[in-house]
């Protein structure tokens, strides 16, 4: 999009436009969902704003922003989710197991059965039926119904997804929603970007900067999931933003830069060596670190239990009252 030349006048007039439109005046702010990380945020993620989320492999970074994505549908809002991890067949089983497990627990059936009774080719039972015979199926499918036509999910790949695609499905949903959705891209470094032969550091500058672009010239929050370089994803060192693969760019670019960590890995070490106990309740919970929020505070620590057996974490969490230190100084 061309550079824009405007008056501070033009822009009250257009603030007070949007503001009078009740229902564009309200999609400003987009909440996670998780409310001691919307209360850090300022009530969550702001249309303009590019907000990253990392941590190590297998913590749960396409959960929680398939999470977000789910939160925000079910308040209402449009979400657009870019995977060019997992096809829409595999979201749609992980968001039945998140609906199970909100509803009942510990109780619901996991991930592991919500796949097996999809897949299931012997069984010529239609999805209602399917669903019904699992604790919580039948509710869980209706609360995803309910919700479906407000989250799109686009199959991306690294060969043929770049910004021009990523731009054009977003603006046919907000064509057919009236509504600028929240959007999700997991993972960017996967995004194609037309100039072959870059580095990593200069392929991610690109896209980052896109991104940031594409969310301040649509109004809309951009949550895009990264990668790490080698250096954090070794077991037991703290990932911080430093470890991002392409890290200069993306620090700079970001609004806000939201990492994950293992809670046994980043806990100081007398938090285990005088209770023994805490190692086991530790290996139960991740934390969430706001690295940098150009909407409020940083270096914020929450904690989160994660319930990945359900395709969720649990979004009551709270403050990290231990001290965290930079790399565990226990070990197994």
């Amino acid at each position: 999009m061309d550079d824009q030349l405007t008056t501070l006048s033009r822009v009250l007039e257009r603030t007070d436009d949007r503001l009078r439109a009740a229902a564009d005046g309200a999609a400003r702010v987009w909440p996670t969902g998780f409310e001691s990380l919307d209360l850090a945020l300022g009530g969550g993620f702001r249309a303009g704003s590019l907000a990253l989320v990392a941590g190590p492999q297998g913590l749960g970074k396409t959960t929680f922003a398939l999470q977000v994505a789910r939160n925000a549908v079910c308040a209402g809002h449009v979400a657009v989710y870019f995977s060019y991890e997992h096809d829409p067949e595999d979201l749609m089983q992980r968001l039945v197991t998140l609906e199970a497990g909100e509803r009942y627990g510990v109780d619901s059936p996991g991930l592991d059965k919500v796949r097996a009774a999809f897949e299931d080719h012997t069984n010529s039972a239609s999805l209602d039926d399917r669903m019904t015979g699992l604790r919580g199926g039948d509710e869980a499918l209706k609360a995803v119904r309910d919700y479906a036509d407000r989250l799109h999910i686009h199959r991306s790949t690294g060969t043929s997804t770049d910004l021009e695609v990523i731009s054009s499905c977003v603006e046919e949903v907000w064509r057919s929603t009236g509504q600028m959705p929240l959007v999700i891209v997991d993972y960017l470094q996967k995004v194609k970007v037309p100039t072959p032969g870059l580095s990593d550091e200069d392929r991610t500058g690109v896209i980052v900067e896109s991104l940031k672009d594409f969310a301040i010239d649509g109004e809309m929050p951009v949550l895009a999931v990264v990668a790490s370089d080698r250096a954090g994803i070794q077991a037991g060192k703290r990932m911080r933003v430093q470890h991002l693969r392409g890290s200069s760019a993306l620090a700079y670019e970001a609004d806000v830069v939201l990492i994950f960590n293992h809670k046994y890995d980043v806990v100081a070490r007398h938090h285990l060596v005088y209770d023994i106990g805490n190692a086991e309740r530790f290996h139960q919970w991740a934390v969430l670190t706001l690295e940098k929020n150009r909407q409020g505070k940083d270096g914020v620590n929450l904690e989160f239990r994660k319930r990945f057996e359900q395709s969720r974490f649990e979004s009551d969490g709270h403050m990290v009252t231990e001290q965290l230190v930079d790399e565990r100084l226990f070990q197994d």
